[in-house]
């Protein structure tokens, strides 16, 4: 059985491995729909030294549309997946704004729910995890996508008057007053800025990446969600170094690696990546770094 206090206090920042059973999600769409595919991707990501295996069922990238919820699909494929990880010895995390599906997939034995809405999509939700004795990550975000206007689908949603460290963080704390006032423990919690979530460009993520000591100081755990993001394409095509299509995945994933490291070294309690060897070496290097310094 998973020590969740243990996981929550973790000293060492920790590689959370995606696991997307989704058709459209914008880097591995469609490639882990086959439950046999996606059981041995995640025991691929597991023996290639993920802690943790995030596994989602809808996706959230820009432009996309919601799963309906009377369809099951999303239901199937996260429960499908638990039935087949847990067994193995996965830690699992959930990425579902669902209560339906949360409920679900903690009776099976996963063991955390990662929810990119940070409570606001389903009110029942906070509720869900309330009662189950499970972690909770809450994330920033202003809304899903499907509301928003013109070719950047978050430019609606990405104007920050105060600045964007600023307001993500006073955003994100209401957020964990709201999840709090739920039932949920302090001490189950763990944050998430949400990159790329209402933050489509550089300047939106960068402030928040230098300035992680800040969400730390709230004293709860900090996960960052940096992996393959349009603002890490973005970078790379303005110092030229994508070519006339743009990165290629290796550029995107070698970045997130870089920022991997970068977010050990200050003290994330955990990555989310997609490419789990890649940010595994470099988290190990921003862990012992961070040791020496």
């Amino acid at each position: 059985m998973t020590d969740l206090q243990a996981l929550h206090d973790a000293t060492h920042t920790m590689v959370m491995g995606v696991l997307n059973i989704t058709e459209d999600s914008f880097s591995d769409g469609g490639l882990w729909l086959d439950p046999a595919k996606a059981a041995q991707h995640g025991r691929d990501m597991m023996a290639a030294g993920a802690d943790i295996i995030d596994i989602g069922a809808e996706s959230t990238r820009p432009g996309a549309k919601r799963v309906s919820e009377a369809d099951d699909d999303e239901l199937a494929r996260i429960t499908g997946a638990v039935k087949t990880l847990i067994p193995a010895g996965a830690v699992l995390s959930i990425d579902t704004t669902r209560a339906s599906v949360a409920a679900a997939a903690l009776s099976e034995g996963a063991q955390i729910i990662n929810d990119v809405s940070g409570g606001t999509l389903d009110a029942e939700l906070p509720h869900v995890v309330a009662d189950h004795d499970c972690l909770y990550i809450v994330q920033h975000w202003r809304g899903w996508l499907a509301g928003s206007k013109g070719a950047n689908p978050d430019q609606d949603t990405s104007v920050y008057e105060h600045g964007v460290l600023t307001d993500v963080h006073d955003e994100l704390m209401r957020q964990v007053d709201g999840v709090l006032a739920a039932g949920v423990k302090p001490e189950r919690i763990i944050i998430d800025p949400g990159l790329g979530f209402s933050k489509p460009g550089i300047e939106h993520n960068l402030p928040l990446l230098t300035g992680l000591e800040t969400f730390r100081a709230t004293g709860y755990p900090v996960l960052i969600g940096q992996s393959r993001k349009r603002f890490i394409s973005a970078m790379l095509n303005e110092a030229g170094a994508a070519g006339a299509d743009g990165p290629i995945m290796a550029q995107r994933d070698d970045v997130t690696a870089a920022l991997s490291a970068l977010s050990a070294e200050h003290g994330a309690w955990a990555v989310r990546v997609h490419d789990v060897a890649k940010s595994r070496a470099a988290v190990i290097a921003g862990n012992t770094w961070r040791e020496y310094a």
